[in-house]
């Protein structure tokens, strides 16, 4: 980190931390990454490397999407000596395989569920499974995709996708896994260049191969498009299908964008004001690729917009 203060080395880590996590794939790892001072990036390389035998045993090789069930879920933070209820009874199956969008008002819960799910968190009540396992902490087989890419700028495009499989002990053996994540999201020739010589939609997509390289059978999405410009996000969305489809896994998306939840999912659920409860679901059993003119994804629109009380202009 040759010119680096330490306070900028800091926040470099601490934007990179959240996502680098589902990449090494431990609960552990979260604690003692973001417990450490600044120092040089070789230092989160030994980590990863060091942290081998912590890493949870319940990670499982790539079997399409799993089955997630959220039943009864609440959760609240604590805020200034008062109580603020978050999620309120939350119930919602996701089929293996099902792309499922969650759409609400900014700040009504969506990104808690998220967490909930990725098991960065436990709910305060009620109880999340994946294929009947009960959730209590991060594993590779659930990864969590941020608006931001948080790319280690210190690590090269192919190094910042291997983390997770580096951080398992498993990158020796199975370092084609990398490629192919590369392939799979157009970036075989970037493999040796870093973050700051990648557009935005590029930096995107290495954060998605770096998901992908873990073989999750839950790809958990928060708002991952959400700071791209209007036209490379309306390519990131049908490069997200495609990656979806080949895959095979299980996709939870949070969106603020109606229209993108309708571009992406078979299914969109309509959550309320904070604390969020299931209002309605919306069905999109159109086939892909879609087409953003078709009727039938006008009329799910005015239906998402009536839901979420911004019909008056449609």
């Amino acid at each position: 980190m040759v010119g680096k203060t330490t306070a900028e080395t800091a926040t470099l880590r601490q934007q990179a931390d959240s996502s680098a996590v589902h990449a090494l794939a431990s609960a552990r790892v979260l604690t003692a990454v973001q417990g450490r001072g600044a120092g040089d990036g070789d230092a989160d390389d030994r980590v990863a490397s060091d942290t081998v035998g912590k890493i949870d045993a319940g990670a499982r090789e790539g079997k399409g999407g799993a089955r997630l069930a959220v039943r009864g879920v609440s959760h609240a933070f604590a805020l200034d000596g008062a109580t603020l209820p978050v999620l309120d009874d939350i119930d919602l199956d996701v089929q293996p395989g099902e792309f499922v969008a969650l759409l609400g008002p900014s700040g009504c819960g969506k990104s808690t569920l998220l967490r909930l799910v990725a098991g960065l968190e436990t709910p305060d009540q009620g109880v999340i499974e994946a294929d009947g396992v009960a959730v209590t902490r991060p594993d590779p087989s659930r990864i969590l995709v941020f608006q931001d890419p948080t790319l280690y700028p210190w690590r090269t495009v192919r190094d910042n996708v291997a983390l997770g499989l580096q951080a398992r002990g498993l990158l020796p053996r199975q370092g084609a896994r990398v490629d192919d994540a590369l392939q799979r999201v157009g970036l075989t020739a970037f493999g040796t260049a870093y973050p700051h010589q990648l557009s935005g939609g590029m930096a995107q997509r290495a954060a998605l191969a770096r998901a992908l390289v873990n073989d999750p059978r839950i790809l958990i999405l928060d708002e991952p498009l959400g700071k791209l410009d209007s036209l490379t996000r309306l390519a990131m969305q049908s490069e997200l299908v495609d990656l979806w489809q080949r895959s095979k896994v299980t996709a939870l998306l949070v969106t603020h964008d109606v229209e993108e939840a309708l571009f992406l999912a078979n299914r969109i659920v309509v959550l309320s004001d904070r604390p969020a409860r299931i209002k309605d679901e919306l069905i999109n059993d159109l086939p892909y690729p879609r087409h953003r003119g078709d009727p039938r994804i006008a009329d799910l629109r005015r239906r998402a917009l009536a839901l979420l009380g911004l019909d008056a202009t449609w």
